[in-house]
């Protein structure tokens, strides 16, 4: 039996001409995470992508779980390819049977995906044909279509493939797909899966971390870059700027109204950052905030804050609660490093009554007591970049 790992694509699927675009896009994210894995050989064809892995210390379902990492896939499984005809398909299939009830499965069923079309008899029949062939071929092995333990798949295409064990993916579209982006990285909750769900839709992103020392610790540092590494894994690698933003935080709590802190410090760091973004050909801006939330997410707020760059910016927590965003942090890991107990500069110097509905002319004319303009050019002029 040749063993090969089929890797399922959704979304991709209803793109028109630009889809082999997409493709491409996916098997060049596919290559990467597995570039420190072993040699392997790629076929991308009727609307799939065939793995054979060549030279690898790591099983097939370790690849598997791999390659399910990738933005864009939703399904990697472990099959067994034969050429189309029903005879090998149903001697194949009681072979893969037989490999799930040593697993310690003891109901099944049968499903199957025609994608050819002329191939002859329909999925129903297939699926009726092999499931009694099994089900004959074991003692104790039943048939149950609606809650079986385990599914036998078949996938018939130029040739055939059969399959129980299948790794769900995160789906979404391929990560460089949808441009750029540069993520403004706290030490909080949000904003790490703010940066997911950007990757989930394509956009590749670098992440920017404004550092108030001695008022944030060092440990507070270490934690913003541990979480960009842990969405390093998605994005293929990771660029985090750290912005020593200590004056300047300083001079805005000296000269500006205390419940404008936040909306100012707010507006001041999006200017930063969108310097940043246009020199690592950035297209847009992303942001952990979500309609609401705080003080500073509220719709007046988040309306003076877009006010502050040219820069279109990204909210995709924006109609999430909080409970929906910790599952999803849970799921990528960031959680428990999101919540170790180092303050980050957004709750160092935080007003005691801060504004929830700013005017934009009001701010503007409390922003006269500082100079943004030098304040940007002082923190642009030594910030530091992290490779991760």
């Amino acid at each position: 039996m040749e063993k090969i790992l089929l890797v399922k694509y959704g979304e991709i699927m209803l793109k028109g001409l630009n889809r082999p675009y997409f493709e491409s896009q996916l098997v060049k994210n596919i290559k990467r995470s597995l570039q420190k894995t072993g040699d392997f050989n790629l076929i991308k064809a009727h609307g799939r992508v065939y793995v054979e892995i060549i030279n690898s210390s790591y099983s097939y379902e370790e690849v598997a779980e791999k390659i399910a990492q990738v933005f864009g896939v939703i399904a990697v499984a472990v099959a067994y390819k034969v050429k189309s005809d029903l005879k090998e398909i149903e001697n194949l299939a009681v072979e893969v049977a037989k490999m799930a009830y040593q697993d310690g499965f003891r109901t099944f069923k049968v499903s199957t995906n025609r994608a050819d079309k002329n191939f002859r008899p329909t999925s129903n029949e297939i699926s009726i044909a092999v499931g009694g062939k099994i089900f004959h071929s074991f003692e104790d092995f039943l048939v149950d279509v609606r809650k079986p333990e385990v599914t036998i798949k078949i996938d018939i295409r130029l040739e055939s493939y059969v399959y129980y064990q299948e790794y769900k993916g995160n789906g979404g579209m391929p990560v460089g797909s949808a441009g750029k982006g540069l993520l403004l990285l706290s030490g909080g909750i949000d904003s790490p899966v703010a940066g997911f769900m950007a990757l989930k839709r394509g956009l590749k992103i670098e992440t920017c971390y404004f550092h108030s020392h001695p008022y944030t610790t060092e440990q507070a540092k270490e934690k913003v870059i541990e979480l960009a590494r842990k969405l390093s894994m998605y994005n293929g690698g990771m660029r985090l700027h750290i912005v020593n933003f200590t004056d300047t935080q300083l001079e805005i709590y000296q000269k500006c109204p205390h419940a404008q802190l936040t909306i100012i410090m707010r507006r001041v760091m999006m200017k930063i950052a969108e310097q940043i973004a246009y020199i690592v050909n950035g297209q847009a801006l992303i942001t952990g905030e979500s309609l609401g939330q705080v003080a500073s997410q509220t719709i007046e707020s988040l309306h003076v804050t877009n006010r502050a760059v040219d820069m279109l910016v990204l909210r995709p927590l924006i109609g999430m609660d909080k409970i929906d965003v910790i599952k999803i942090a849970e799921s990528i890991d960031t959680y428990e490093t999101s919540i170790l107990p180092y303050e980050d500069c957004c709750t160092i110097f935080v007003a005691k009554h801060p504004e929830t509905k700013p005017r934009l002319e009001n701010i503007l004319k409390s922003e006269e007591s500082i100079d943004i303009d030098a304040m940007v050019k002082k923190c642009m002029s030594d910030y530091e970049t992290v490779d991760i």
